[in-house]
């Protein structure tokens, strides 16, 4: 069933609407702005990066020559939308910055899930 505006416009509505759950997005809050002409703008909270040490290490990885981010996170991830989740354990805000050549690349478990290392 496709949720009403009026579901999106509930308290975590957009939340849990828009966004599944393995999107950067899922979970975050919404806020409203009123306007001073009686309008209500609903939008997101900010995203902010999380700290590096919050990720447990599984290994590294050498950036080559072409290298491109949607291909390493599908080679350790295997799904190359995530490639988000190793920007986050890098604490790089834009993507291409993970493409330099002979950049070091954490590759980690999910941020908030301990476990051994395989390094």
């Amino acid at each position: 069933m496709t949720p009403s505006l009026q579901d999106l416009l509930l308290p975590g509505g957009l939340r849990n609407s828009l966004f599944p759950a393995n999107s950067r997005y899922s979970g975050l809050d919404t806020n409203t702005l009123e306007t001073p002409g009686g309008r209500t703008i609903i939008y997101l909270k900010r995203r902010f990066l999380p700290q590096a040490d919050q990720f447990t290490l599984l290994t590294e990885h050498v950036v080559s020559s072409g290298e491109r981010i949607d291909n390493i996170t599908a080679q350790y991830l295997t799904d190359p939308e995530q490639y988000w989740r190793i920007c986050d354990a890098n604490n790089i805000s834009n993507p291409v910055e993970a493409e330099q050549l002979g950049r070091r690349l954490r590759i980690t478990l999910p941020q908030g899930i301990s476990g051994s290392t395989l390094a």
